[in-house]
């Protein structure tokens, strides 16, 4: 069976995003082409990947297991392009660096310029990553290192701490708490939560304080991006648990971001599988630990920044 590159990262698409117009915006082209790209990869199969309804698309039974197999073929492929490409320019090496929104915030230049300065021969291949993701690639061996936060289920991940943040709300300005300075986990546990939709259950229940709701019924509102779930927030259709320096990355004047009494922080982290194959990887987790361990001043700045009821300055 030849079934070509093209309708294989059409699929994951459609399968991360369970939506096909969604899907098509991302991969810039029409929904009907993508529709007819999914269908004609299910009749080369010859078995449906996706069950579709007006309203929902859900994998089948053989999609979760078609899309498995086909995230790790296209990982296989993406690094063997990359190795033929290294070697075509003369051997220099490659590392594919995954982040999510943030990365390491005010350390990510830092540290990557740390990392190139050691390594001047180094080529760095940035690869960002959204919600369904939050190994930032490690878990599909699409990176080689990322920048993530923990914590996360994806196992056999060798971490290096960065920093750790402070845990925040974003309410609507129009919410009972957003004129209050301070809450509590149990101020927030009726509360209608947005998340960003994954399939890593430990790093959602994290963030919808899953594990401090024991029998309580969770109400959520899943959100695809960074900017989605700010603008569901202000439109009071749901509060999110999120790290304190989204008031300075992601500021809107119809949201408050609340400290968190009682919860704990977000730890970023320089992450990389236990067995790398890139004899670099171990450099970066080198330079961003050196970066980390000489500016105590940026790190007490990122772990004390103030949480204030209005914007970021």
């Amino acid at each position: 069976m030849d079934v070509n590159l093209r309708r294989l990262r059409s699929f994951v698409t459609v399968a991360e995003e369970l939506h096909f117009t969604r899907a098509a915006a991302r991969l810039f082209v029409a929904q009907q082409s993508l529709s007819k790209q999914i269908a004609q990869l299910e009749a080369d199969l010859g078995t449906p990947l996706l069950q579709r309804t007006s309203r929902t698309v859900q994998l089948t039974p053989a999609g979760e297991a078609f899309l498995a197999a086909t995230r790790e073929a296209l990982a296989c492929f993406d690094q063997g392009v990359a190795e033929a490409r290294r070697i075509g320019r003369g051997g220099q090496a490659t590392l594919r660096v995954g982040f999510i929104v943030g990365a390491a915030l005010e350390l990510t230049t830092l540290i990557l310029s740390e990392f190139t300065s050691r390594n001047p021969g180094a080529r760095v291949e940035l690869h960002e990553f959204g919600f369904p993701d939050p190994s930032a690639g490690l878990a599909s061996a699409t990176t080689d290192v990322a920048f993530i936060r923990l914590p996360s289920s994806t196992h056999g991940l060798v971490t290096t701490p960065l920093f750790t943040e402070r845990c925040v709300v974003g309410v609507s300005t129009a919410h009972p708490l957003s004129n209050r300075e301070r809450v509590s986990v149990q101020d927030l546990l009726d509360e209608t939560l947005a998340i960003g939709r994954t399939d890593d259950t430990v790093w959602r229940d994290f963030w919808t304080l899953a594990n401090q709701r024991g029998r309580s019924t969770q109400r959520l509102v899943e959100t695809h991006s960074q900017s989605e779930e700010v603008e569901v927030v202000a439109l009071g259709m749901a509060c999110n648990i999120t790290p304190a320096a989204a008031q300075r990355y992601s500021p809107h004047p119809g949201v408050r971001f609340i400290p968190i009494d009682g919860y704990p922080g977000s730890v970023v982290a320089v992450a990389h599988r236990s067995n790398p194959l890139n004899p670099l990887v171990t450099a970066f987790a080198a330079a961003a630990k050196a970066v980390r361990d000489r500016e105590p001043q940026i790190l007490q700045m990122i772990q004390n920044a103030p949480v204030t009821r209005g914007l970021a300055p």
